[in-house]
C-alpha cells in the first residue's frame, strides 16, 4: 500500500513481506514508490515528513498476523 486514505498516518507505506509479516512507514513527506511496486532490502521509498501530525517524524510499525509487535526484535543490533 502507497497512499493516504488511512486517517492519522498521513502518506503511508505498508510492505508485505510475506503473507504473516508486514511494515508500516507513516507521516512521510514524500513516497517514493508506488503500491504493487516491488523494493529491495535498502532501498528509499521515502523522505520523512510530518503528514497527518504536527511534527516531523516516522511512525514505523512491524506487524505479524495483523498484530503490532516489537519491531527491535526484527532490527539488526547495535
Amino acid at each position: 500500500y502507497a497512499g493516504n486514505a488511512l486517517r492519522g498516518y498521513g502518506n503511508l507505506i505498508i510492505i508485505k513481506h510475506n503473507d504473516d509479516y508486514l511494515s508500516a512507514y507513516a507521516h512521510n513527506d514524500t513516497m517514493l514508490v508506488r503500491e504493487q511496486q516491488e523494493v529491495k532490502a535498502g532501498q528509499k521509498i521515502a523522505t520523512m515528513g510530518s503528514t497527518g501530525t504536527s511534527s516531523t517524524r516516522l511512525h514505523f510499525e512491524i506487524r505479524y498476523k495483523g498484530k503490532s509487535v516489537n519491531p527491535l526484535r526484527y532490527l539488526p543490533q547495535r
